[in-house]
């Protein structure tokens, strides 16, 4: 099937003539049918005939050669300034849309409501989304795709090398690691990270680096020194700034000797890990896929939000979420999730948090195929560092 059917089925349910965005190529569903990154907003078109934009002048030569698009127009086209009013802005793209004979069309749910409004007035039938179709569409990766988010993983691996050996190799002198003679943060660690990955040509954002009792809260940055004998979670999710596709993985490591509880929880979680990943198959669903790291946990006798909605301590979010061009995208990995099909790109990450034991948190990465799964993530799983 290519890409583009399911959103030709999706304007025929619809009975509209196209698909329509007026946003910056940040909003993902714009870069991605433009295929082009610009800062400011612009207008993207799709029809099952074509994919048309109009843009401001300077970002014109550009979008002709790099975008996706068959068509490229100028608000000058129609006889308007880019830096006109809002009223000048739809008026050039309600005669853009006349150029292509479009007169009904499907808006994302958070269409700029005066552009619509505007449209409207100017005898535009627009009708706002909120199925998210773009966003299934894109769920669905190409070769290309996948070989941009595997380059992504490749690059977020040598990261985390990086961090790894920077925490073994740390002196530790009153139960605090330290480096070249200061306590090793994790501020420190992640600057370290940031580093490496910008000079790879990567966005890391903020990471996690979360030592000891942090690492219990699954979202908490991290802060503050490092300590032997304690857990420090470490997630990244960089985005490459050519392609501007993301890759994540997360490790827990213990510099020094983690307590029997916490060997045990790690080892836990790397079997939900290893069931999760075995349950991956097109047809499957990402609720079935989330069940299985449900009942390694359960079986082990840990609460799950499936056992225990209510509970604090234990399994306490979903296994995974896809990633392309946001981090965080369809499909789900939990509770609904539905049927995974060959090319999603999915996030495997189960967890155990309680703040008097630590957390601990191992995460893959895998792409659905045609018969199973291919793990994207080579990076080994290893709790314990030291000399």
């Amino acid at each position: 099937m290519d890409q583009f059917d399911r959103l030709d089925a999706f304007l025929d349910r619809m009975e509209v003539d196209g698909y329509l965005v007026d946003a910056p190529a940040t909003d993902s569903d714009q870069r991605y049918l433009s295929g082009y990154d610009a800062s400011d907003p612009y207008v993207t078109l799709y029809t099952p005939d074509r994919i048309a934009m109009v843009i401001k002048s300077l970002e014109y030569p550009r979008a002709k050669r790099e975008s996706r698009a068959d068509a490229v127009r100028r608000p000058s086209d129609f006889g308007y300034s880019a830096y006109g009013t809002p009223a000048d802005h739809r008026d050039a793209v309600a005669a853009f849309l006349a150029e292509f004979d479009v007169e009904a069309v499907a808006v994302p749910l958070r269409f700029p409501a005066g552009h619509a409004d505007g449209l409207r007035e100017r005898g535009i039938e627009v009708t706002p989304e909120d199925e998210g179709v773009v966003a299934r569409v894109r769920a669905i990766k190409s070769d290309d795709e996948i070989d941009s988010i595997r380059e992504a993983q490749r690059a977020t691996e040598a990261a985390m090398r990086r961090a790894e050996d920077l925490i073994a190799n740390a002196a530790v002198r009153d139960g605090v690691l330290r480096h070249e003679g200061e306590p090793l943060t994790a501020e420190r660690v992640k600057r370290v990270l940031q580093r490496d990955l910008l000079d790879r040509g990567y966005d890391l954002g903020e990471p996690i680096v979360a030592p000891g009792e942090q690492a219990a809260d699954p979202h908490e940055r991290g802060s503050g020194p490092l300590r032997a004998d304690e857990p420090i979670l470490i997630d990244l999710a960089p985005r490459d700034g050519d392609s501007k596709y993301h890759a994540d993985m997360t490790r827990t490591f213990v510099r020094g000797e983690p307590s029997d509880e916490f060997r045990e929880r790690h080892e836990v979680t790397r079997e939900a890990l290893d069931a999760a990943l075995a349950a991956i198959e097109p047809g499957a669903t990402g609720a079935e896929v989330h069940d299985a790291v449900c009942d390694v946990y359960e079986d082990a006798g840990y609460a799950t939000l499936r056992s225990d909605p209510d509970t604090e301590t234990g399994f306490i979010h979903a296994t995974g979420h896809g990633v392309g061009l946001d981090g965080h995208e369809l499909p789900s990995v939990g509770p609904g999730g539905a049927e995974l099909e060959p090319g999603h790109a999915v996030t495997i990450e189960p967890g155990l948090y309680d703040p008097a034991v630590g957390g601990v948190r191992i995460e893959d990465l895998a792409v659905v195929t045609e018969d199973g799964h291919e793990n994207l993530t080579e990076y080994p799983i290893e709790l314990e560092l030291g000399e």
